[in-house]
């Protein structure tokens, strides 16, 4: 028992309780209530959607489901244990992932687990419970595949499979096929400007660039086939998601929570000024290459991550072996044991105490959570007096009223952005933020309820118009409808 108390097993067992409780977060994210809609609704019918079956704004237009498996897996989790089980797991699966990070990291236990903690507070804007993680989580397994197949070839393998699996998972997929990219130019750059065993890295090259390719032939075994080739491209190439989603703008470090993410970065460029080891041609393109997407879009932070961490760790391992320090911290602690022990039993009931005590509260505090960022109450009133439709709805609520009020009601929009193209986009932006020909798009679809929030400016303007009027209000969400006599003839038959 005293050896499971030793100081290195014990530091481990805090850095994975921390990185649990820290993953541990309410759910907030509005498009978890289509997913899980989408989730339940391919369980029942046994099939994946190819049409969109939420909005009457595109009803029946072509829909890539990118993450039906994720939805199902969310659906199916969350029908078994509630909003605790779908916390709980997806905690789980994005501290394994910042675990493989640790794995990968010189100087453990203590630089590496310094440096992997830093890494998960600079992740977790992005964090949570959404189908991103499943990429998070399987861009780390990659990562750890790749940098052990050096020595073992036989590891690459298991890349084809497990691209099979995250192409039916998420979109993210690409993420992993870019890292072999990577790391295949790298090591041809390595052999073609050096290399020790020139053999040895000719044969590792062709491995690589021969699963490279079975990845690829694997893409197309989804519901979607062919078209996940492109798919993750479209999406990056979209100005409505680039413009209005606010995890694909860039980082603002005028906000306190992407402080972390600026420190790795200023940290990562003086380790490696200070560090007397160069970097390998592979991890400098990965590093830029990961660097720039996280500049570009705060979505991808957690990708940087994946590959700052293991360089800052070996660049301040290195640091420290050169100035001794790595042997005057092994030092500490050897007397007298029967004191250290005492004090890491401690310790480590206290961070189980604190872990368990986090996650119970997470868990109990969801329908606050809730409440705090959904309009569950004027959802309530809707669901009950059924005001008629069709609704025009905020942009971050369409997703929470799928779950909420679906089949009864059709949104006008939602977060799946890709479905509905940038010019619509713009044009529902343009009503809400009373710009252009905001009138025309409130007209053109014929719209008898709108629920917004109270400083919409939308809001602000039909109330001021004779023809609507208000019939809910909180602090949360405003209801108003169309009087019948100013309404056009409807053309849907349900919403």
């Amino acid at each position: 028992m005293n050896s499971l108390l030793e100081t290195n097993r014990v530091f481990f067992a805090v850095l994975v309780l921390g990185l649990f409780a820290l993953a541990a977060r309410n759910v907030a994210d509005p498009d978890v209530w289509w997913h899980l809609r989408t989730g339940q609704l391919i369980i029942q019918n046994h099939q994946v959607f190819h049409a969109d079956p939420y909005s009457f704004t595109r009803a029946g237009q072509p829909w890539i489901n990118h993450e039906w498996l994720s939805e199902v897996a969310m659906y199916s989790l969350c029908w078994l244990a509630g909003w605790g089980g779908l916390i709980v797991g997806f905690a789980a699966i994005i501290a394994v992932s910042s675990l493989l990070v640790y794995m990968r990291s010189p100087g453990r236990p203590y630089v590496a687990g310094i440096f992997t903690l830093w890494g998960a507070v600079a992740s977790a804007p992005i964090l949570g419970v959404r189908p991103q993680m499943f990429s998070l989580l399987l861009a780390s397994i990659f990562l750890l595949i790749l940098e052990r197949s050096d020595k073992r070839p036989d590891l690459l393998w298991w890349t084809v499979p497990l691209t099979l699996l995250w192409v039916n998972l998420h979109a993210g997929y690409f993420v992993g096929i870019g890292l072999m990219i990577l790391f295949l130019a790298g090591n041809a750059l390595e052999l073609t400007f050096g290399s020790e065993d020139r053999t040895q890295a000719a044969l590792s090259l062709r491995n690589l660039a021969l699963m490279l390719v079975a990845c690829l032939a694997t893409v197309p075994l989804n519901p979607n086939g062919i078209r996940m080739y492109s798919y993750p491209l479209e999406t990056i190439r979209s100005s409505a998601i680039q413009n209005y989603v606010d995890e694909w703008l860039s980082p603002n470090f005028h906000q306190a929570r992407e402080l972390p993410f600026l420190c790795m970065i200023l940290a990562t460029l003086l380790a490696l000024g200070i560090s007397s080891r160069r970097l390998r041609a592979r991890e400098l393109l990965l590093l830029l290459a990961t660097m720039w997407l996280a500049l570009r879009s705060a979505r991808h932070i957690p990708i940087y991550v994946l590959i700052a961490v293991p360089i800052l760790s070996r660049a301040t391992q290195s640091w420290l072996e050169e100035r001794g320090f790595a042997r005057w911290f092994a030092s500490k602690g050897t007397s007298p044991r029967s004191r250290r022990i005492l004090v890491n039993a401690i310790v480590l009931a206290a961070l189980v105490v604190f872990t368990f005590a986090r996650v119970r509260t997470v868990i109990r505090q969801q329908a606050e959570t809730e409440a705090q960022h959904f309009p569950t109450a004027a959802v309530s009133f809707m669901a009950k007096q059924r005001p008629p439709g069709p609704i025009f709805n905020d942009y971050n609520w369409g997703g929470y009223l799928i779950g909420k009020l679906y089949p009864g009601y059709r949104v006008f929009i939602d977060g799946r952005t890709d479905l509905y193209g940038d010019s619509f986009v713009d044009d529902f932006y343009a009503a809400y933020h009373l710009t252009g020909g905001w009138k025309g798009t409130i007209q053109q679809w014929q719209i008898r309820t709108v629920i917004l929030p109270p400083d919409a400016p939308l809001i602000n303007a039909l109330q001021s118009q004779a023809d609507w009027r208000q019939i809910y209000a909180d602090s949360q969400a405003v209801l108003l409808t169309r009087k019948p006599s100013h309404a056009g003839p409807l053309t849907y038959r349900q919403y």
